[in-house]
């Protein structure tokens, strides 16, 4: 006799959900981390400007290429605004998708103890019915042997 949840169904897709919880979840840190790296470049690039403007400062460029480098170190100033905003959004979405795992591994958890508890009756109920069928037979038994 095999135990045979009713609702399994609904398990199997409380853990479909948390598998694509966990897949969004992995695509929300891939790209944090995209934003992270994306950041890191564009400081670097202003660091590698800001020592290009002291060569030139220090090899008497002229005043028009000072003034080039330094309208990129504004443009540059921008991007890292704006990267730093971006970076910062993408944490938020990463805090949110961590809170919607969480929210489907309960759930699924929830579901999981649900049909363990449903699994621990049945075979209970099972064990049940078999000692009885044992006591009956042992009562035919010794009815038979009494005679």
């Amino acid at each position: 006799m095999n135990f045979q949840y009713n609702f399994q169904k609904v398990v199997d897709i409380k853990s479909s959900a948390k598998n694509q919880a966990e897949w969004i979840l992995s695509t929300a840190l891939g790209e944090l981390q995209a934003q992270e790296q994306s950041l890191d470049q564009l400081l670097e690039d202003q660091n590698r400007t800001l020592e290009a403007i002291n060569q030139a400062i220090e090899q008497c460029a002229p005043i028009s290429e000072l003034q080039d480098m330094q309208r990129y170190i504004a443009y540059l100033d921008q991007c890292i605004a704006k990267k730093i905003s971006d970076v910062h959004r993408a944490q938020v979405d990463v805090e949110h998708k961590k809170l919607h795992l969480t929210e489907k591994m309960v759930d699924e958890k929830v579901w999981l103890q649900a049909k363990d508890k449903a699994k621990a009756k049945f075979m209970q109920e099972h064990m049940l019915r078999e000692q009885n069928a044992l006591d009956e037979m042992a009562t035919v038994r010794f009815a038979m042997q009494s005679r």
